[in-house]
Formats: structure tokens, sequence, C-alpha cells
């Protein structure tokens, strides 16, 4: 498993405020189990990217550690070597062929597997002998997924792995990526501000927000602790100090006529058992997708206050 314990990542750059620089990463933990597909999920800017770096060990922690199977991974070679880690750049790969880019990882990863490539590259009709500079930006995506599946590491990170594919192809390069990993039980980890397409593939998902975390676990279980409610009164309608009276944590709240509605975290039944205590002619609860949800709770730190003036 990979085990993040209270990691923190500051860039101390010129221009910030009080020249204290920027903190990227602020007092993450999580833990990744082996074998499941697990979503970095979060706004521009959030952090994403950085945790990725530093879970394959190309930042060091500011502080706390990062754990892959018991060891460190920064100046780790072993541990290093159980990670493939697709960037969200392909710059620095244009100078290449795929079939240099096979040679050139196979010096580094002994696992690497020429079955997988040759499969994957006739599978998505790539050529092996042409630059990746001549290839279109979803090209050279596909190129570099490919290459990441052929070294047959145990853990694989994707950092916004599908940009630049369209919707039918993201589909196809989907579901290679899972086949290839159910197969040999590895862990996948997708970075994306995509929610649904975070909900669509992974079984466990985070949220971070300007370098924190926001929420963590099972997707089911993170769908479970939020409700939509909507309550009729004749007469006065439910104020929003009424339902915070009774414990409940309100993310949103709208009011019309005698019918309003509110976002609250909590299970159904936790909610369902304090709203009994007040009296409505109609009490409804609605499930949230995780893309309510993402959005909800972002609306509720701010996010979009500013950046949309």
């Amino acid at each position: 498993m990979i085990e993040i314990q209270n990691v923190s990542m500051v860039f101390k750059q010129k221009g910030f405020s009080g020249g204290e620089g920027f903190k990227a990463v602020d007092d993450i933990s999580i833990t990744i189990p082996e074998g499941c597909i697990y979503g970095f999920l979060g706004s521009n800017g959030a952090g994403k990217s950085t945790l990725m770096r530093m879970l394959c060990g190309v930042y060091r922690t500011e502080q706390g550690s990062i754990k892959i199977d018991g060891r460190e991974v920064y100046d780790d070679p072993q541990a290093k070597g159980d990670i493939f880690f697709v960037n969200d750049e392909t710059v620095q790969f244009t100078t290449f062929t795929l079939d240099g880019l096979r040679k050139y990882y196979k010096s580094y990863y002994t696992t690497f597997s020429d079955e997988t490539f040759d499969r994957l590259t006739k599978k998505l009709g790539l050529p092996t002998d042409k630059r990746l500079a001549e290839f279109s930006k979803g090209m050279k995506r596909q190129s570099i997924v490919i290459i990441g599946l052929s070294c047959m590491t145990k853990y694989i990170m994707l950092d916004e792995a599908f940009d630049g594919l369209d919707p039918a192809m993201r589909k196809v390069i989907k579901n290679m990526i899972v086949d290839e990993m159910l197969d040999r039980q590895a862990t996948l980890i997708v970075s994306s501000h995509n929610v649904a397409e975070i909900n669509e593939l992974c079984d466990r998902a985070m949220l971070i927000h300007k370098g924190k975390l926001v929420f963590s676990g099972e997707i089911d279980e993170i769908q479970g602790g939020f409700r939509k409610i909507q309550l009729a009164r004749s007469g006065a309608p439910v104020a929003r100090k009424e339902l915070e009276d009774l414990g409940l944590e309100i993310m949103q709240y709208t009011s019309q006529g005698s019918v309003i509605q509110a976002v609250v975290r909590g299970t159904e039944e936790d909610i369902m058992r304090k709203l009994s205590a007040i009296k409505t002619d109609i009490t409804e609860l609605i499930p949230l997708t995780l893309e309510e949800i993402f959005i909800y709770e972002l609306e509720a730190r701010g996010y979009g206050n500013n950046e949309l003036k």
C-alpha cells in the first residue's frame, strides 16, 4: 500500500506575499490500498500534480513521510522501480520514436514487457518509427500510456492522462488501462478535475483544495455522507437556524415559499433522526452525485466567488 502521513510541500519562490513561499500541499494524510483505482480530485492548482510528484519521489516532502510498501520513496531506487508516472506534459518525449522510448525505459525497468508494448501499439495503430514530435497531442498521450503499462510496475500514476483525447479514444484508453491493471492486480492513481471521469473509473477518491484534504475514502461512502433535503411546512418555512439547532451541518440553503432545500453533511439515517424533532408536511432526502458533492464542497470554501468576478 501507499501511506501518506502529514505531508506538506512549500515552493519558496520570489513574488509570493511575505516571501515565505506557496504551500502547495498542506498536511495531507491518506492511505491508498493495494489493487485499487484511486482518484485525486481538485480544482486547477489544488495540489494534485505536486502530490503525485511527491509520491514518485521527484519532490522531497517538507514534512511528513510517503511510504510505498513500507519504504520511504524519496531516493529509494527499489521503491521508484515499482512506480511509473505519466506526467501531464509530453514535450520531453518529442525527439523519441516509440521504439526509442521502448529502448530507453527498458534500460531502467527490468520488468518491461515487449509483448505488452507490441500488443498495445498494434491495438492503437501507432507507428513505432516516427518521432513523437510528428504525433498529435492525443497520440503522444497514448504513446506514454503504452510505455507506462509496458513497464509492468506495481503502481501507475496518471496526471490528467486523458487530456487531448477525443471521447471515443478516452473510452478506449480507459478500458485498456483498467484491463491491464486488473490483470496483474496493480494499483492505479489518477488525478483529474473531471469529476465524472473519476466517478466512472475509480473506486476510491480524495478531494483537495488549496493543498488541504477535504475528504477521502470509498466513493460509495463519500456519496453516502451527503444528502439534499427538501422540506415543506405550511405557515413559516423551516429556517436555516432551525436546522442548525438540530445539529445539522448545512452546506447550502435556499427557500422559496413554504419549501426549502438544503445540502447537508451526514448519513440518511442520522439526518432523518435529527429531522424527526421538527414537524413538516413533506420531508424528502435526495442522494448527491460525486460531481454535486465536489461543487458544494468547493463552494462552501469560497471557490469561484472571486475567480468568477
